[in-house]
C-alpha cells in the first residue's frame, strides 16, 4: 500500500496517508478536460503484445480490501460479477482483470504496522490464506505461482499467475525463520518496511533508528537472497536502499514506487539510487498514487495539513470546529488534477535515466481511493501502455515494461539463490545475536 491508505490508522506525520485519498475521492478536483482515448491502432498493438507478455502489476491490495470489506470471507463476495459500484467500490474483480490483460499479479498480504509482534504474524498468515483461496475460489482464473517458469506457464494458460508480496518486515516479528516459512506459502518478496520503521530497517517516512539497516537487517537481506525472495525497497529510507543494494547479491525491486526526479515524495526513488539500481539489474515499477505522481498533488496535501494545524490551533477547544472550517477549505481548494499522462512521465523519466530494462508497473490498486483519470482501476493498464506507444515507445519496449523485466529479476533471484544454497544452510542467527537496536522514537507513538 502507498500512504493513501484504504484502511488504517491515521498519522500525525504531515506525510500522505489515508485520509488524503478521501480527500481527493470526495472532492472535485480542478478544472481540466478530459483525457482523450487511446488510438484503437496502439490498443491493438498492447493487446498483441500482452498475449505473448505477460502484464505483471508489482502491488495490488486486494486481500486487504477483502478483509476489510467482507472480513475474509469469501463467500460474501462475487468477484466474477461487477465490483466497481456501491459504497464499497473495489478497483479489482474477475472482468475487469481480463480486460485489462493483466496475466500476472503479486497480491500484497499487507498488514499495518500497528499490528507488531505476533499479531502481525497472525495476521499476515491470515492474509496468505485469503490468497490461497482465493485461487482455489477461482481455479480457471488464478493460480499460485512459485518461480518465473511458473509464471510464463500459467499465463500461457489464460490465467493471473498469483504471486505474493509481504509489505513490511514488521510481518515476520524479527525471526528468520518465519521469513523462510513465508516463502514457503508462496511470498516472493519482502517490503523492507511500511510507513514506519522498526527493529533492522529505517522507513523514509518516519524518524531513522538505524541510519539504514541494523546488522539484523544485513543478514535478513543475505537470507532473502539464499532463498530467492525479492528485496522490495520501496517504503524504506534513502539509506535502507543504499545498506541494501551493498548487501544484496540478487537484484532488488520497487514493487510500488515512482521518480523523485519528477515527484519530489519520500516514497519516490532518488536519482543516486536509481543508479545502483541499474549496476544492480533490479527494476522500479511505476505506482499510480497521486501525490507521489504529481507534485502539485503533493503540495496540495502540504498545504491542506498547514490549513489544518491552523485551524486546531485557532479553535483548540472545538475539533469539530476546526474539521468544519478545514472541509470548507477544502472544497475551496480542490485538489489539483492527476492523469494517465502524469504517470507516463515518469515511466519517461525512468526509461531516460536508467534504461527501458530497469522499469515496470506497480499500481497499488485497491490500496488507494484516489487513481489519476484514466487509471480508474485494473482494466486500464492498456490505456498506458498505448499511451508509451504513442510517446514513441516500442512493442519491445511496452514488452519488457508490463513484464519481462520483473520476470527477468525474478529469473536472476532463483540463479543466485541456487547458487547460494550451495553453499551456505539456512541462516540461525537470531535478533538477540546482535546489539539492541535503538529504542523507538518519542515521536512514533505520537504519531499513532
Amino acid at each position: 500500500m502507498g500512504f493513501e491508505r484504504v484502511s488504517a490508522r491515521p498519522s500525525s506525520l504531515g506525510l500522505a496517508l489515508w485520509p488524503v485519498a478521501a480527500l481527493f475521492a470526495a472532492l472535485p478536483a480542478a478544472a481540466q478536460p478530459e483525457p482523450a482515448g487511446p488510438d484503437a491502432e496502439l490498443l491493438a498493438r498492447v493487446r498483441a503484445v500482452l498475449e505473448e507478455v505477460p502484464l505483471f502489476d508489482g502491488h495490488n491490495d486486494l486481500p486487504w480490501a477483502l478483509r476489510d470489506r467482507v472480513d475474509r470471507k469469501l463467500s460474501e463476495i462475487d468477484l466474477a460479477s461487477d465490483q466497481s459500484g456501491g459504497e464499497r467500490p473495489l478497483h479489482t474483480d474477475i472482468g475487469r482483470l481480463r480486460e485489462g490483460g493483466v496475466g500476472a499479479q503479486f497480491w500484497s498480504v499487507y498488514v499495518p504496522v500497528d499490528m507488531a509482534g505476533a499479531a502481525a504474524v497472525t495476521a499476515t498468515l491470515e492474509q496468505i490464506d485469503l490468497v490461497h483461496r482465493l485461487a482455489a475460489a477461482y481455479p480457471d482464473v488464478f493460480e499460485l505461482a512459485s518461480s518465473a517458469d511458473d509464471v510464463v506457464r500459467i499465463h500461457g494458460e489464460g490465467k493471473v499467475a498469483s504471486m505474493m508480496g509481504m509489505e513490511g518486515g514488521h510481518s515476520i516479528d524479527n525471526s528468520l525463520a518465519v521469513l523462510r516459512m513465508a516463502y514457503e506459502l508462496g511470498v516472493r518478496y519482502l517490503t523492507l518496511t511500511h510507513w514506519r520503521g522498526h527493529d533492522w530497517a529505517d522507513a523514509a517516512t518516519s524518524e531513522a533508528r538505524h541510519d539504514g539497516l541494523s546488522e539484523f537487517g544485513l543478514e535478513v537481506v543475505r537470507e532473502m537472497n539464499r532463498l530467492g525472495m525479492l528485496i522490495d525497497l520501496s517504503h524504506v529510507s534513502p539509506a535502507t536502499m543504499h545498506d541494501a543494494l551493498d548487501a544484496t547479491a540478487a537484484p532488488v525491486i520497487f514493487s510500488h514506487s515512482s521518480a523523485y526526479g519528477v515527484g519530489p515524495h519520500p516514497r519516490n526513488v532518488p536519482d543516486d539510487v536509481l543508479v545502483r539500481v541499474k549496476e544492480n539489474g533490479g527494476v522500479v515499477m511505476v505506482t499510480f498514487v497521486p501525490g507521489f505522481v504529481s507534485p502539485a498533488a503533493n503540495e496540495w496535501w502540504a498545504d491542506r495539513q498547514a490549513a489544518r494545524a491552523r485551524l486546531r490551533s485557532l479553535h483548540p477547544g472545538s475539533p469539530a470546529k476546526a474539521d468544519e472550517l478545514l472541509a470548507a477549505w477544502a472544497a475551496d481548494n480542490p485538489p489539483p488534477a492527476v492523469t494517465l499522462a502524469d504517470v507516463a512521465d515518469h515511466f519517461d523519466y525512468l526509461k531516460q535515466q536508467v534504461g527501458v530494462d530497469h522499469v515496470g508497473v506497480g499500481s497499488d490498486f485497491d490500496g488507494i481511493r484516489a487513481v489519476p483519470q484514466g487509471l480508474e482501476d485494473v482494466s486500464t493498464y492498456p490505456a498506458l501502455l498505448a499511451e508509451l506507444l504513442s510517446r514513441g515507445w516500442s512493442d519491445e519496449e511496452i514488452g519488457k515494461v508490463a513484464g519481462g523485466n520483473v520476470l527477468r529479476v525474478l529469473r536472476r533471484a532463483e540463479q543466485v539463490a541456487a547458487r547460494l544454497a550451495a553453499e551456505r544452510g539456512p541462516s540461525e542467527a537470531l535478533i538477540g545475536d546482535f546489539p539492541p537496536p535503538p529504542p523507538e522514537p518519542a515521536s512514533w507513538s505520537e504519531a499513532d
